[in-house]
């Protein structure tokens, strides 16, 4: 249990970093180059690379971290439930620290997203996929089960007709 847990932190991780790149990349561009001059900036770019990054790392992480055969709508609404709370709170003190505290908005992001992954990590694990960590695995097996238990019966009738 314990060496899955961390297995699952490795793995949360290393999709986080690559939601990361994706939300570090398009916040960029939209920062630099699309939303500029607006007087809110930081936080439309922050709210559409934010929504980026989760729609990757909610994908990756249901199947490949925690192997969640979950009702992907209902894990899902689970997932905006938490950012309907995140999302303003983050957009808030971003536009509070790079607007009025004049922090670099890359530094802002960058400490709003260290927030974001470990909180959501724990969101996700305890909240949204606790009581279906593993079922796609088990699913699958079940199936193979079942697709041997009908191959047998197959084999089996088969043989009673040459009988």
């Amino acid at each position: 249990m314990k060496n899955q847990n961390v297995w699952q932190a490795i793995k949360f991780l290393l999709f986080s970093i690559s939601a990361g790149v994706i939300q570090i990349g398009s916040f960029t561009i939209l920062n630099e180059f699309i939303i500029k001059d607006t007087g809110m900036e930081y936080g439309w770019s922050y709210f559409i690379s934010l929504t980026l990054s989760v729609l990757w790392n909610f994908t990756f992480n249901r199947k490949f971290t925690f192997k969640s055969a979950n009702n992907v709508p209902i894990a899902m609404l689970e997932v905006v439930a938490y950012y309907v709370v995140f999302t303003p709170l983050s957009i808030w003190w971003g536009e509070a620290l790079t607007n009025q505290a004049h922090w670099n908005e890359y530094l802002v992001l960058a400490f709003t997203m260290v927030i974001n992954f470990v909180t959501e990590f724990l969101y996700q694990k305890y909240v949204v996929f606790r009581n279906s960590i593993d079922t796609a695995v088990k699913k699958q097996k079940n199936k193979k089960v079942e697709d041997n238990t009908e191959l047998e019966q197959t084999s089996e009738n088969k043989e009673n007709k040459n009988d």
